[in-house]
């Protein structure tokens, strides 16, 4: 089902304000450190349907929880970008806030701080199968995977999306969750995914290999649990594996860093797009690699507004 083309991506993942602090070198403890602060749109999986949308996917959902603090917003900013919102308003928890503190002074690198409020009390109850109407590939964020209730709903999606032949990929999305859930459970957890999409240090860390290992091997052995496994490497690009070995090796596209926050998910969401338009996973991952150089230049982790009518857009 790897191949599976046309139909509308629908995304269930994390909807969450970032707060993005730009800052010069190490943080000045117990006084001021001078940044550029940004209140900004983000959340792994809104930023992915996002940049699925900006790459040209016909149809994109987004299938997510908010509060009632932000979820007017948050809609707009979703349908501004080209992406019909299916939000669902928690009364009894913030919308998630994330802050990243991006060390200009070196590559551009982040650290979040992260408070998941409401996105993570997405549950079954928030689901129907009715969802997955005229949908070509469900793509849920790994984040989904760390609290009780998302980890129910990603059981009920899997099935459901087995049952219509529909394809699912996943992002990992976070080492320090992952560590936190244990790998043989992710593992346990993501069976019936088609397609992986973690970053290097993430195929790692699910391989039980050292951070200094070759990503190939990583990929190679991550493979074996799932059909289609794609290893993000930033600016060393990207893998391709299949079947117990890496099958190709995908180059970065040169940029100039200004932030990090969101060029993983600006990698999956073209990657996505490129499949449902019936690209093979190696054309898929140059899409992916494309879109995340420009990601890197932008600060956030949103691509520019979309300029053409989406299906959001009535």
């Amino acid at each position: 089902m790897t191949g599976a083309s046309g139909g509308a991506l629908l995304v269930v993942g994390d909807v969450v304000t970032d707060v993005v602090a730009r800052h010069r070198g190490p943080l000045a403890v117990g006084t001021d450190t001078a940044a550029s602060v940004r209140r900004l749109p983000g959340g792994a999986g809104a930023n992915v349907a996002c940049w699925a949308a900006h790459e040209g996917c016909g149809e994109v959902r987004l299938l997510g929880r908010v509060g009632t603090d932000a979820s007017a917003w948050h809609e707009r900013e979703l349908a501004a970008c080209g992406v019909r919102p299916l939000l669902v308003v928690d009364a009894a928890a913030p919308t998630g806030t994330v802050i990243c503190l991006v060390d200009t002074a070196d590559s551009a690198e982040r650290t979040f701080l992260t408070d998941s409020g409401a996105s993570l009390r997405i549950g079954p109850g928030d689901w129907s199968d009715t969802l997955l109407d005229g949908v070509g590939r469900l793509h849920l964020s790994g984040y989904l995977l760390f609290s009780e209730p998302s980890r129910t709903l990603v059981s009920v999606a899997l099935s459901a999306a087995r049952a219509r032949g529909v394809p699912v990929s996943l992002d990992p999305a976070s080492t320090g969750f992952l560590t936190a859930l244990g790998v043989d459970r992710f593992l346990g957890l993501v069976e019936g995914v088609d397609v992986l999409l973690p970053s290097r240090d993430e195929a790692c860390l699910l391989t039980g290999l050292p951070d200094a290992a070759d990503a190939a091997d990583a990929a190679a052995k991550l493979s074996r649990h799932v059909p289609l496994v794609i290893v993000k490497q930033g600016a060393q690009g990207a893998l391709v594996a299949r079947s117990g070995a890496v099958s190709t090796r995908v180059a970065a596209v040169t940029a100039s860093p200004r932030d990090s926050t969101g060029a993983g998910d600006a990698f999956t969401g073209a990657f996505l797009a490129a499949l449902l338009a019936g690209a093979e996973p190696r054309e898929a991952a140059a899409a992916g690699c494309r879109a995340g150089a420009r990601a890197v230049e932008r600060v956030g982790g949103r691509p520019p507004r979309a300029v053409r009518r989406g299906p959001a857009d009535g």
